[in-house]
């Protein structure tokens, strides 16, 4: 299973550990990853996703999963959540 959030892309960065003597040894910072199950309204059904908490409050901010989708970018979307904005851009057109 991959470090990286399916929604916004954000995956492990380095950086060093600096101690009191600056001594810098080299760390990886993870992101911080969470298994939840968000429901689609036009699709009316849960997916399970492995997002960050900062993608989690973005997602509420925007509006729910749809909503989130619909202004993602592509290229941030893991292969999971471009199918699924594919299924909610298909039902979103059906219904209009």
């Amino acid at each position: 299973m991959s470090r990286r959030c399916e929604l916004t892309g954000k995956g492990p960065m380095s950086g060093n550990n600096v101690s009191h003597a600056k001594n810098r040894t080299r760390r990886r910072f993870l992101p911080n990853l969470n298994d939840v199950t968000l429901q689609s309204e036009s699709l009316g059904r849960g997916f399970k996703l492995r997002i960050s908490a900062a993608a989690l409050r973005t997602v509420d901010h925007r509006g729910g999963l749809d909503a989130f989708l619909a202004k993602a970018k592509d290229v941030e979307l893991s292969e999971n959540a471009l199918k699924i904005k594919k299924d909610v851009a298909k039902a979103q057109t059906a219904q209009a």
